[in-house]
């Protein structure tokens, strides 16, 4: 740990080993940070922070300040982070709205700068959100999402796993898995194809998703309809299944 004299670190703070710590950060009590983790200058952690090994917080970055959801009454709530995950310039980070909950950053996780993740959001391991992403509250993204730059996620919407959303977006409902997602309103644009292949998916597999899609996205019958063919028609696997379940539960109802 480098030099104290220029921070302003609580002595209850739990601080793992090898963790350095620039000048004119601010570690408040109740924080616990991973073996091996940097943070740089000019860094500030809330109580309530729980950050993981081997992260890197860059300068300006605020985590675990109390929640702006005029619902927060007090009471002791979290920001968990992830191992391996990479927290850029001016990113914002709110712990949970009411005690016991907590804001979840999973494992090798990218946060590009001036990203803020609101309260009781739930971010997957290896996702990416560019620069100046905005999630609202309760937001959950998948693992390997892909956010776009200036994208604005509404409260309580999910992007499913592999998914990716272009930037600039305006997100009011969910988006599935493995799917692109951009215009405005934002719209079904095909396959992540060039991620999934990136993530070990064969080619049957890709295959198979684009014939779940076509009958969602490409003809023209009702969403229940749908997902009864799919049901019927397409074999069983692990790409059926997450699909029809992610659509089930979009409580916001899915893109069109």
């Amino acid at each position: 740990m480098n030099d104290q004299a220029f921070h302003q670190i609580h002595p209850h703070a739990q601080i793992g080993k090898e963790v350095s710590i620039g000048p004119f950060t601010t570690i408040a009590d109740n924080v616990v940070i991973g073996d091996g983790t940097w943070i740089g200058p000019h860094v500030t952690i809330m109580s309530g922070a729980r950050i993981g090994r081997y992260c890197q917080i860059f300068p300006g970055a605020v985590i675990s300040t109390i929640t702006q959801d005029l619902k927060f009454q007090g009471g002791d709530s979290l920001v968990e982070i992830g191992d391996h995950t990479i927290v850029r310039e001016f990113v914002t980070i709110n712990r949970g709205t009411f005690a016991g909950s907590a804001t979840i950053i999973g494992k090798h996780v990218l946060l590009m700068a001036y990203v803020h993740v609101a309260h009781d959001c739930i971010i997957g391991d290896y996702c990416i959100l560019a620069n100046a992403v905005q999630l609202a509250g309760h937001v959950e993204l998948g693992n390997y999402a892909k956010i776009g730059g200036i994208a604005a996620l509404r409260q309580f919407v999910k992007v499913g796993e592999h998914a990716m959303v272009g930037g600039g977006s305006l997100v009011r409902k969910d988006i599935p898995p493995f799917v692109k997602a951009a215009r405005e309103p934002v719209k079904y644009c095909g396959l992540n194809v060039v991620g999934l292949q990136r993530q070990g998916f064969t080619f049957q597999q890709i295959e198979t998703i684009k014939w779940i899609y076509s009958f969602i996205f490409q003809e023209d019958i009702p969403l229940a309809e749908a997902l009864q063919q799919i049901e019927e028609q397409v074999p069983a696997c692990v790409e059926k299944d997450t699909v029809l379940s992610f659509i089930r539960h979009a409580g916001l109802g899915i893109i069109k």
